[in-house]
């Protein structure tokens, strides 16, 4: 094991410091990919369900819902959860729980048998943003973790890209059932990677000294916190911070639940998109999301190596990200397909910047051993507004297709998506004018 050593690295533009961080990143890159790849495939396969299962707007909302209700409670257990056992066994127990649970997909007969499906999905794909954002605590100084974060996350956009790409063509070939088994069996591969090459920096034997002195360059705390007690969850729910990063997930996750399982729908009812076949629109729109991901990243961290305080840099690429998605309101003009697209992929990409960056104020502002259980609350708070929000979406697309004016229902939802991410920063500024640190 490494001694630990809480040292600056001495000229660290001398001294060549290593990489072996990014190659985590990359572990946790290639995790996110196929998170969204098994979470995104009910979108694309709608058209062929609702066929099979006779499905309503409301039906696939309530599956929808089975999905986020339950993600949002493994939220709660694996933040906690993670913080008790560490990173590397929980993100384990994770993948291999929403692995098994998108597989099983193939075998469900009715719609609750698919909402039953879609809750075990949602209770294990919980566990992947808490243990990810705790990682790149462990192994990443302040000054690189909201490069890291947009970094990994945007594996959520490559795992949107593949989706269009892949399960058309398994569909077409071997069925809507192998799509499922198919795409859920990769988490295995991933698994043998993971324990092969992830541990702790204090327990990493190919991690060198340069490189962990660089790691904690920042930050005076170890990272062998694995045997330090938790936080209990009344003293987080009892400070500012904590609410601030809740009601900034609460206003904005539902909105890309919102381009995860409608997107395909809307372009399909609206442009008439067929979604038997690879589709170039999604395909754009997720790879824009990309871009967002990792430019937000990049955007705060551009700030801070500028010389900014950090929670200057955060608030003002939050705020840039916000406006940015303020023009998908202009959806409801357009009767062209592309233009639909370029708005929509902006704002889906600003959706993916403004993950990157309000994820990275959790370790911002927590320390290490707590940072896994604010994320799985805060992202709680983000699933909760993603059960209600399909419920109003499922009431709104019906209410309309009622009335002959599906595309009425969409231009009141890209209102509303619009408007929040705006909400959300004037809610968070208030709560954390300075984004303070946390003493626990």
């Amino acid at each position: 094991m490494m001694k630990p050593t809480m040292t600056e690295p001495e000229s660290t533009s001398k001294v060549k410091i290593g990489t072996y961080r990014w190659t985590v990143c990359a572990l946790l890159f290639a995790a996110t990919t196929i998170n969204y790849l098994d979470r995104q495939i009910i979108g694309l396969l709608k058209p062929v369900l609702e066929q099979q299962f006779n499905w309503s707007e409301s039906d696939y909302g309530n599956i929808v819902m089975a999905f986020t209700a339950s993600y949002a409670i493994g939220l709660l257990f694996f933040g906690r959860f993670i913080d008790k056992i560490g990173t590397k066994v929980g993100y384990s127990l994770s993948i291999i729980i929403w692995s098994v649970a998108a597989m099983a997909h193939a075998v469900a007969k009715s719609t609750l048998g698919f909402g039953v499906a879609r809750a075990a999905l949602g209770l294990g794909e919980a566990g992947n943003f808490p243990a990810a954002i705790k990682t790149v605590a462990e192994w990443f100084p302040k000054k690189e973790r909201a490069l890291a974060t947009g970094v990994f996350n945007s594996g959520a956009n490559i795992g949107a890209v593949v989706a269009p790409i892949a399960v058309p063509w398994i569909l077409g070939v071997y069925g809507w059932q192998e799509a499922f088994i198919i795409t859920g069996a990769v988490g295995f591969i991933w698994l043998v990677f993971w324990w092969i090459f992830y541990e702790i920096p204090s327990k990493q034997k190919r991690l060198k000294q340069p490189e962990y002195e660089y790691i904690h360059s920042d930050n005076v705390a170890s990272d062998g916190e694995e045997n330090v007690k938790a936080v209990k969850w009344s003293k987080l729910l009892s400070v500012r911070q904590t609410w601030a990063f809740m009601l900034g997930k609460f206003l904005t996750d539902p909105i890309w639940w919102f381009f995860l399982f409608w997107l395909p729908s809307y372009f399909s009812s609206v442009f008439s998109l067929d979604l038997s076949k690879p589709s170039l629109p999604l395909a754009v729109v997720y790879t824009a999301t990309t871009i967002g991901s990792v430019g937000g990243g990049f955007l705060s961290s551009y700030f801070i190596r500028r010389g900014w305080p950090v929670f200057k840099a955060r608030k003002t690429a939050m705020f840039i990200i916000a406006l940015c998605v303020v023009p998908i309101m202009a959806a409801r003009y357009t009767t062209d397909i592309w233009v639909a697209v370029g708005l929509i992929s902006l704002a889906a990409a600003a959706h993916q910047a403004w993950s990157a960056n309000i994820f990275t104020t959790a370790s911002d502002m927590f320390p290490k051993r707590a940072v896994s259980s604010v994320v799985g609350i805060g992202s709680m708070a983000g699933s909760l507004g993603g059960t209600l929000f399909p419920l109003l979406i499922g009431f709104l697309l019906d209410y309309y297709k009622s009335i002959g004016n599906l595309t009425g229902g969409y231009n009141v939802i890209f209102t509303i998506c619009g408007c929040a991410y705006l909400l959300a920063w004037v809610v968070m500024h208030f709560l954390t004018p300075h984004m303070e640190e946390v003493e626990l």
